[in-house]
């Protein structure tokens, strides 16, 4: 069974022949070329955006990658999940012999040797991520971190049997609808989203006649937005997801929420019982924020000087909104024991395996960070109830 296929007439005479693919599938690589072959389109459309084409078709220097920088930028938990992510995707490809997204390539090597115009048609992930993460509760963060962890850490094997099921239209509704249950904002960020994204780029792509290469998972999504489109039901204007949203007026406050109550729970206790039942609260903070990032650091067997630094500032740190302990701690692992071009070569690899983890001197920067953060609010929350008891 190969991609599935849907031609696509408009009233004008322009056609779009869409074709849906299982990202790491032979049969979607080998249909694609003879497709596009069949058909000669004026213009081949494929769902990727620039970012990805250019990691994907040249050959990355992870030498020139600065992890600290990473950090200091805060974008310490994207890293980890593109890193899990990719191991994910790496391993699936290594199960049936193909490389994940080969068939977009394909696609775009063959536009290009025949000199056909490329469209590139998919929103740049950076945005798709950072809106996902923005629409994400706190619980919801953890739980799309712990999955896509998970994920890369799993044995489960694979089939190309399994792939080319997932292209039947109701197993496919039916994991749509699972993970719309679970995680509705992310499902409406990562698929509803970019359904829109993708069929609105197509449409409005230059050529009487357009081929274009989607995931499979994204077909009945695109083809009810061009029926849309097409009736002029919906705006052809997609700026409104092209762009991470502003944070709201009540978002940008609460990072500053437990810093306050527990500067308040401290001022009452010295308003209710002295200075001496204030100090000894405010060290009771102290050491629970302390002690549960140093607990964590020693879980990710962290450097010994940055496990005893990122301890002792973890209190102030957590009392600060614009600073954070994680990113502090991922600092410090990677100077401490500075990665080698080796660990950026064999990232995605060591990511799939637990030693890998402790292995590998980025993975293990980002342990770092990850389970310091872990830490350092685990211990805000044990803090609490110790505050108010004294008070």
């Amino acid at each position: 069974m190969g991609p599935s296929l849907n031609r696509v007439t408009f009233d004008n005479g322009n056609e779009i022949i869409l074709i849906g693919t299982a990202h790491i599938s032979s049969g979607s690589v080998e249909q694609v070329e003879r497709i596009i072959e069949e058909e000669s389109p004026d213009r081949v459309c494929i769902e990727l955006d620039e970012s990805r084409m250019k990691s994907k078709s040249e050959k990355q220097s992870w030498e020139n990658m600065d992890i600290r920088k990473v950090f200091r930028e805060g974008k310490g938990f994207f890293l980890l999940a593109n890193t899990a992510l990719a191991s994910f995707q790496k391993r699936m490809g290594e199960q049936t012999g193909i490389k994940p997204g080969e068939e977009i390539l394909t696609a775009a090597k063959i536009a290009n040797e025949k000199g056909i115009p490329l469209s590139l048609c998919d929103r740049e992930i950076q945005v798709t991520f950072k809106r996902a993460w923005a629409k994400s509760s706190l619980w919801n963060k953890c739980k799309l971190l712990s999955s896509l962890i998970s994920a890369a850490f799993s044995d489960e094997k694979i089939t190309e049997e399994d792939i080319e099921e997932l292209k039947k239209q109701d197993t496919l509704e039916s994991m749509l609808n699972e993970i719309a249950k679970e995680l509705p904002t992310v499902k409406e960020v990562l698929i509803d989203e970019r359904d829109r994204y993708l069929a609105t780029s197509i449409y409005k792509s230059e050529g009487k006649k357009k081929v274009a290469i989607i995931g499979a998972g994204h077909m009945g999504g695109v083809l009810k937005t061009l029926e849309k489109l097409e009736k002029n039901e919906i705006s052809s204007d997609i700026s409104s997801i092209a762009e991470v949203p502003p944070k709201k007026k009540g978002s940008k406050a609460l990072p500053y929420i437990v810093p306050t109550l527990i500067v308040l729970l401290v001022i009452l206790g010295i308003f209710l019982n002295g200075w001496d039942q204030g100090l000894r609260m405010f060290l009771y903070w102290m050491i629970a924020c302390a002690g549960c990032t140093l607990i964590a650091s020693i879980i990710a067997f962290a450097h010994p000087l940055n496990a005893l630094l990122s301890a002792i500032t973890a209190p102030f740190f957590a009392l600060n909104p614009v600073l954070g302990v994680g990113m502090l701690s991922g600092v410090l692992e990677a100077t401490f024991r500075k990665p080698k071009v080796m660990d950026f070569e064999r990232m995605t690899d060591d990511a799939g395996k637990l030693k890998g983890w402790y292995k590998n001197r980025i993975l293990h920067a980002l342990l770092a960070f990850f389970l310091s953060s872990v830490g350092s609010m685990i211990g805000t929350f044990v803090a609490f109830p110790m505050l108010i008891a004294n008070l």
